[in-house]
């Protein structure tokens, strides 16, 4: 497949260096080098659960964050001028897409430290500035017709979900069904509901040390759900920064700034209904379910079964 790859988006000359997989992930990727200093990231994806039109629609609504002014890694036209190729590997699909390379590092490739001499204010406020510009131009996409990517009800719900967590999570799948029946009386209308990253998180963007500026990649799970999902996710993974402070009113007042600062972000690129922010506790409730799913597929996949302690360790990822 490097093969294939090298002819169809011209690599002739570069090193490639595979990314370590982590647990869950669904495609091989490979940083391209040249030089030590010309990069691109390689995506061959060949998980047979996806087809052709979901890259398709994937790569379109990276391209256009990209056109729109989005500080995103946006895709390499092959050869061919296509964003996806889609190479027979003996009877079966195999999709390959290049991307930009995010400027910057992961944040935990530098320790969990922000940049030298910077307040983690200017972090907070940049994470939400960059998800405000993203939600600001989805609200005007409009997909090519022919391929569109999912809606969130499309995969949660109970006919799915009974089928992926066994019956000895009863209790479990109960309250998931709970929450799937308030979901449904969300307003969806185009301000509040339309293509999100879904995995919005520190994994998945790039921070520019020497300024702050925030580069996202890997929308492989974007899909049509509220905005608000992303603000939830973010909440949650900001959790880290306070939890080792002992006094609760201490942590609350954290967290409590934490969001604040990246709402003010947020709100220099888009607005965001008071009433959905009000209700951030039931969309950390679908953050929760997103992530109790993720942990049952991911173990179907590897033939294997799901320790109860992970799926307890999810729902105590935060105190409320």
């Amino acid at each position: 497949m490097i093969e294939r790859a090298i002819n169809l988006f011209s690599l002739n000359g570069y090193d490639f260096h595979e990314v370590e997989g982590h647990e869950g992930g669904r495609n091989q990727i490979f940083i391209c080098s040249k030089n030590g200093e010309k990069k691109f990231v390689l995506r061959i994806s060949s998980t047979g659960d996806r087809t052709e039109k979901d890259y398709l629609a994937e790569t379109e609504f990276v391209h256009y964050l990209a056109k729109g002014g989005a500080p995103v890694a946006d895709v390499i036209p092959s050869v061919n001028g296509k964003l996806v190729e889609t190479v027979d590997d003996e009877g079966a699909s195999v999709f390959i897409s290049l991307f930009e390379y995010a400027r910057g590092m992961l944040l935990c490739d530098n320790g969990y430290r922000y940049r030298e001499g910077a307040p983690l204010e200017e972090y907070f406020y940049n994470t939400g500035k960059t998800l405000g510009k993203i939600h600001e131009l989805s609200k005007h996409f409009e997909p090519t017709a022919d391929h569109r990517r999912p809606e969130y009800f499309d995969k949660y719900n109970m006919e799915y979900i009974n089928r992926l967590i066994p019956d000895s999570y009863s209790d479990l799948k109960n309250a998931i069904a709970g929450r799937l029946e308030k979901f449904h009386k969300l307003p969806n209308d185009s301000q509040n509901y339309g293509l999100v990253h879904f995995d919005y998180s520190d994994g998945n963007y790039h921070i520019d040390m020497t300024n702050g500026s925030i580069t996202v990649f890997d929308f492989d799970n974007c899909m049509y759900c509220w905005y608000m999902f992303d603000l939830a996710n973010l909440y949650l993974h900001g959790e880290g920064w306070f939890r080792f402070e002992s006094d609760p009113a201490k942590r609350e007042a954290g967290m409590q700034n934490y969001f604040n600062t990246i709402l003010k972000g947020y709100k220099s690129e888009t607005s965001i209904s008071d009433n959905l922010l009000n209700q951030l506790p039931l969309f950390i409730d679908m953050v929760l379910i997103e992530n109790i799913v993720d942990e049952f597929e991911c173990a179907a996949r590897e033939g294997e079964e799901v320790d109860p302690e992970d799926i307890d360790h999810i729902l105590g990822s935060i105190s409320r």
